[in-house]
């Protein structure tokens, strides 16, 4: 990637990522070179809320497919409402048949 900040890096990923598609912290971490921050992945996310551009954070879940990040989208079901908008399913804050919704900028993107 260009010689941007490291959150800067985490958007343009977040903004590749499909309608009706979802990865992980962890999946955008290692596609950055930086496995072991996913946590910093998770707080960009939660800083886009101060953006003025839109980033779709509501894609981004943890490894398992669980909305850990769901409070930080104003109403407790915003994140996931808008996951369902996209016809993905959502239980128990979990996302039913994860892997046939992740995508993995890896294998993904070619940058």
């Amino acid at each position: 990637m260009r010689d941007i900040s490291f959150f800067q890096s985490v958007y343009e990923v977040a903004r590749l990522i499909p309608y009706g598609r979802v990865t992980s912290y962890g999946a955008i971490a290692s596609f950055l070179g930086s496995k072991g921050s996913s946590r910093m992945v998770g707080w960009a996310m939660n800083a886009t809320h101060h953006l003025p551009e839109n980033i779709p954070a509501h894609r981004v879940v943890n490894r398992n497919g669980l909305l850990t990040g769901k409070h930080h989208f104003g109403g407790s079901q915003t994140m996931q409402e808008l996951l369902e908008s996209e016809g993905i399913t959502v239980e128990d804050n979990q996302i039913q048949n994860f892997a046939n919704y992740f995508w993995d900028p890896a294998k993904e993107l070619q940058l």
